[in-house]
């Protein structure tokens, strides 16, 4: 039986030119093929204002784009986020995103006599998928990858989500059109096995 796949375009322009938007396509492709179900959220077209106050976060009613976003990763096992490196870590919208969706009494709980934070999305996997202009193995090596650290332990292990796995794909802005194939084949694989 296939997965339920919900894919986070996290790229923050609407205009869908971007190597980013094929790699989101791609892995629907496949995952399509491989016999799995998607639902894309596409965080660039939503509307829904940045969080503010610890208030908001606590206790105000997300936005209806939220809600249904919300409802799209609760129906998912398995997340893939794709997004383009932005001064070391994920672009600010999609950071938003992140804070609107993954509220506490959604994603995460406080236990009223320990105080400890329980992640409420356990039982589904992750893939991130970053992009980005520099060679992978700098990120990766050099910078510790740190902004990539912080989405997956800091935000999506908190919340439960396990395993997490991720692709770093470095330089893309080489001419060679080679190269980018041989990214696009691999994360058509990684869709048709919902890796």
């Amino acid at each position: 039986m296939g997965k339920r796949i919900a894919i986070i375009q996290g790229h923050p322009d609407p205009a869908e030119g971007h190597f980013g938007h094929a790699i989101g396509w791609t892995y629907e492709q496949g995952a399509i093929e491989g016999g799995h179900t998607v639902r894309t959220i596409d965080v660039a077209r939503l509307d829904f204002p940045l969080i503010r106050t610890r208030e908001e976060f606590m206790s105000r009613e997300p936005p209806e784009a939220i809600v249904a976003a919300q409802e799209d990763i609760r129906w998912a096992n398995h997340l893939v986020i794709c997004y383009p490196l932005w001064l070391g870590t994920l672009p600010a919208l999609l950071k938003g995103f992140f804070e609107q969706t993954f509220r506490y009494g959604y994603a995460l709980d406080v236990g009223a006599r320990s105080g400890k934070v329980r992640g409420l999305l356990k039982g589904r996997s992750a893939r991130i998928i970053v992009t980005m202009g520099m060679p992978a193995a700098i990120y990766k090596y050099y910078f510790r990858a740190h902004g990539l650290k912080s989405l997956a332990g800091g935000v999506l292990g908190l919340c439960g989500i396990s395993p997490i796995r991720s692709t770093l794909i470095g330089s893309v802005e080489k001419p060679s059109a080679r190269y980018r194939e041989k990214w696009l084949h691999e994360i058509q694989e990684l869709g048709r096995r919902a890796k």
